[in-house]
């Protein structure tokens, strides 16, 4: 029997239990050995759910048991996740967790502790819930240098951007919808302006390019901004407007961004609508792979945390490699990247035209129908800081859209 303790019995940690008691045949199969979760830790009580009578509070009770071998963290926060999870590891306990923040603030350092005391530290439910692309990462594509992952990574904004070209809703009702759906929260902060999808894109960059990437450094935009009209415009051009967080080598230079993009249908991530999250994965010798499914959910993401779990039991005392140094990667400034833009300008066409190409070069005209005292154009190839430089010059930018397929 191996002994385990789940720390939090919110969605997640409900989820965990709901998982290992509905399918524990075939777990313990699966790990070759019965998993048995002797504590759950939690603030509160649960006078009428079975599992109060393995309720503690103290998380030293769990700490101090040498029973307790592996400890699954799905109590969200850095603190006092962090701390709890450290001292479980220098203690010899394996750990594995949903918790994209602190993964993505202190993995390379937990994952080093972990090689330290031969444990191991997995969190595949962190990036895309259910969707497995850590263990991928770690392992079945290790033969390829990754130059690229770009993936849609929040289920939340996902949803909202798929409701908004399919309605022509404006951005505040399909928040509001998505609030009272339960898919946003009520504060949606970390979803909306894309400190989650930047949180995830850094954890897959770093086990992809090797070096710890600080989510920090990474330039991100959010969806707020995105209106009607630019769903209006993307219809006309055939494209669809998700969040993506991508990065991707370019030479010797990495660079990575968290930021609206206009998606063309011959991309494998256009057709990814609702709550689904995608990533997409390129390598020298695989070429493309995409990894697609439920980014989010109570059980999906409780479905890849036990798969940590049973992972974990089948290597007690033996660490599983992570290629993740905690050396950073610097990330090259994102001002120097290059792409087309599609940019939404006010005035008339016929007389803003001569500007526009005065300022921008040759462009690509593109006009909605019924909008009036605006038109749209998408640019050359250019960087990032060469678009500023002309917007600010322009000066009569509505918004602007990247073009993720040059």
């Amino acid at each position: 029997m191996i002994n385990i303790a789940v720390l939090g019995y919110g969605t997640v940690g409900s989820g965990v239990v709901e998982v290992i008691n509905t399918n524990h045949k075939s777990i313990n199969k699966k790990a070759g050995d019965e998993i048995n979760i002797k504590y759950v830790l939690d603030l509160r009580d649960f006078p009428d759910d079975p599992v109060q009578e393995k309720i503690v509070h103290d998380f030293n009770i769990i700490l101090n048991d040498p029973e307790i071998k592996i400890i699954a963290e799905v109590m969200g926060g850095v603190e006092p996740a962090y701390t709890f999870t450290k001292n479980a590891l220098l203690a010899g306990k394996s750990v594995c967790t949903s918790n994209k923040e602190l993964v993505a603030k202190h993995g390379a350092e937990l994952l080093q502790i972990a090689r330290d005391k031969n444990v191991n530290y997995l969190f595949e439910a962190s990036c895309g819930g259910g969707i497995p692309i850590i263990r991928p990462l770690n392992s079945s594509l290790t033969a390829d240098e990754i130059d690229e992952i770009a993936g849609i990574l929040n289920g939340t904004t996902n949803y909202m951007l798929t409701k908004m070209a399919e309605e022509g809703s404006e951005y505040s009702d399909v928040l509001k919808e998505a609030q009272e759906k339960g898919y946003a929260e009520r504060n949606p902060e970390a979803d909306v302006e894309g400190h989650d999808a930047c949180r995830k894109i850094a954890i897959l960059s770093s086990l992809a390019f090797g070096r710890h990437v600080d989510f920090e450094d990474i330039y991100t935009e959010g969806i707020t901004k995105i209106s009607a009209a630019d769903f209006k415009y993307a219809k006309v051009m055939n494209r669809a407007i998700k969040l993506l967080g991508f990065s991707k080598k370019v030479g010797t230079s990495f660079y990575a961004m968290v930021a609206p993009m206009m998606v063309s249908p011959s991309d494998p991530l256009y057709s990814v609508n609702d709550v689904f999250n995608a990533i997409f994965v390129h390598g020298n010798v695989l070429g493309d792979a995409m990894f697609y499914g439920r980014g989010a959910g109570k059980l999906p993401t409780a479905s890849a945390v036990v798969a940590d779990i049973v992972d974990e039991a089948k290597h007690l005392n033996r660490n599983i490699m992570s290629f993740w140094s905690s050396k950073k990667l610097e990330l090259a400034d994102v001002g120097e990247s290059h792409r087309r833009f599609f940019v939404r300008v006010k005035g008339n066409i016929e007389e803003e035209k001569a500007h526009v190409e005065d300022v921008f070069g040759g462009v690509k005209y593109v006009q909605v129908p019924g909008l009036d005292g605006e038109f749209g154009f998408i640019t050359g190839i250019i960087t990032e800081g060469e678009y500023k430089e002309k917007a600010d010059k322009l000066g009569s930018v509505i918004s602007m859209i990247r073009m993720r397929n040059l």
